[in-house]
């Protein structure tokens, strides 16, 4: 971090005996109990795949590398739009930020879509359920923990995102509460049509390789949908439009960086779990 956000965050956050700011040291505090949390899953997963139960499933039959290689490569790009949005409000560029928050909520959406589709087919194509098998067991309490960071990081990144637009000017919060509120609607609606949309193209696309064909009877079969999230997507950049000032600066550049440290952490924690639980069983 810059001199010049150390600045900031020491000027506009209290800060503890240690000079660290109370919003970053607590979310440091949570992050590393955390890590005690994810790596008891880990090494639980890693400690029974060395002794796998006779009859077990193949992890080799049940895995897809490449889809998940893909999922893998979209969250490290929402990580790097997550550095941008804390590097934009660091410069009080609320307008980058904001487009930052939204695309790093996008992939973040994409990637939950991609677990989606893997879940749906281990358990109806592959059989492989929580209670059936010992592989089951660990993978899907593993992966569905993170799943479910991944989810409140998106809860967390578009209340952010939201809250960026709040007027300067005490008179106007009564109407900005309720357009917000609108706002936040169709942000959520945005993210499940996404999502959607991306399933709609995962499926075809995994059982036929990506060709014109798959890639056609999926617009076909999406076109109502890709039409709706063409709406919601011009419908938010119909909110973003300029509407005054905004309370919303370098001031707050610290609730950027705590959420931004969250983000990370999640991503950190996938690229550790995709390493020991999906490339480990091809080396």
């Amino acid at each position: 971090m810059s001199s010049h956000a150390a600045t900031i965050d020491h000027h506009h956050d209290p800060s503890t005996s240690t000079g660290i700011p109370n919003k970053k040291l607590i979310m440091w505090a949570f992050l590393a109990s955390d890590c005690m949390f994810f790596g008891a899953l880990i090494s639980t997963h890693l400690i029974y795949r060395l002794h796998p139960p006779a009859g077990g499933y193949d992890p080799k039959e049940i895995f897809a590398p490449a889809l998940t290689s893909f999922s893998t490569f979209i969250l490290l790009m929402s990580s790097l739009m997550m550095a941008l949005a804390v590097n934009a409000i660091q410069k009080s560029n609320v307008k980058s930020c904001r487009w930052s928050l939204l695309a790093t909520i996008v992939f973040g959406a994409i990637f939950l879509t991609c677990q989606v589709y893997e879940f749906t087919e281990f358990v109806e194509v592959k059989h492989m359920t929580l209670s059936n098998s010992l592989l089951g067991t660990t993978f899907f309490t593993l992966t569905g923990t993170h799943g479910c960071h991944v989810a409140i990081g998106v809860l967390w990144l578009s209340l952010m995102y939201v809250r960026s637009f709040k007027p300067l000017q005490p008179a106007a919060h009564s109407s900005w509460l309720g357009r917000q509120f609108a706002h936040a609607i169709v942000l959520l609606l945005t993210v499940l049509l996404t999502m959607k949309v991306v399933l709609g193209f995962v499926f075809p696309i995994v059982e036929h390789g990506f060709t014109g064909e798959a890639l056609g009877h999926a617009v076909k079969a999406e076109v109502i949908f890709i039409v709706l999230a063409a709406a919601c997507y011009g419908a938010l950049a119909w909110f973003a439009r300029p509407a005054g000032p905004v309370d919303f600066n370098d001031h707050h550049a610290v609730d950027v960086e705590t959420m931004g440290l969250y983000w990370h952490f999640v991503d950190i924690v996938w690229i550790v779990i995709f390493t020991a639980v999906y490339l480990l069983e091809y080396l």
